[in-house]
């Protein structure tokens, strides 16, 4: 059975929330400016699971109308009952490059105590590419939550502030390994013979993970 936009409203509007993230699976085969307007009634959908679905699709057909899309995504940000529809929100405004969001995520990040939600802030930083981010990477840098470090870690290595280089090396003796994993990546994005050193010191990581990204890094 072929897939319609009619085919698709059909699961969209039933009462059945399986239904409804078939329906929004199934988006993903109607041309982005049809699937905009079909999707926009689901970010406020009664189901978390739908909601969340439909945020997470933004990422990709929010580029046929960024002014709504930055607008919807606002308001997911800041009034979204569930940790998991926030933290998409935040995904989806790095995705889409929506640099006016900052400060909303600024906001979020220092308001919120949930980690998901600043996670994923500081993991859509890189991607969202402004420059004033890094201030916030640097403060993030300094969590006790090693997630939150691990990406912005990798968010520094993206945004390509070479300040980053003089913060990162401190993690070159860090105990977990996944951080040098990644601190190593984002070293090699920035370059320079600072950053070079530090790879060249982690070649010899005892972890083979490390080592190996360290060589394919020099």
């Amino acid at each position: 059975m072929s897939i319609t936009p009619e085919s698709v409203e059909n699961l969209l509007n039933s009462s059945d929330f399986g239904d409804r993230i078939r329906g929004l699976n199934q988006l993903r085969q109607i041309e982005p400016n049809i699937a905009f307007g079909m999707l926009q009634p689901l970010i406020t959908d009664d189901n978390t699971r739908v909601r969340y679905a439909a945020v997470s699709q933004l990422d990709t057909v929010g580029t046929i109308d960024k002014e709504n899309s930055l607008q919807i995504l606002r308001d997911r940000l800041f009034n979204d009952p569930e940790p998991d529809v926030q933290a998409a929100a935040a995904d989806a405004i790095g995705g889409l490059k929506l640099v006016e969001a900052y400060e909303d995520l600024a906001n979020v990040y220092h308001d919120t105590s949930e980690w998901l939600v600043q996670f994923s802030i500081i993991a859509a930083l890189g991607e969202l590419g402004e420059p004033l981010g890094f201030n916030l990477l640097e403060e993030a840098l300094h969590s006790d939550n090693n997630l939150l470090q691990t990406a912005a870690i990798g968010s520094m290595g993206e945004l390509g502030d070479m300040r980053a280089v003089s913060l990162l090396t401190a993690f070159a003796d860090h105990e977990d390994w996944q951080i040098r994993y990644r601190l190593v990546q984002a070293l090699g994005r920035l370059g320079g013979d600072e950053a070079k050193a530090v790879i060249t010191k982690l070649v010899d990581d005892k972890f083979e993970q490390v080592a190996n990204e360290a060589k394919n890094n020099l």
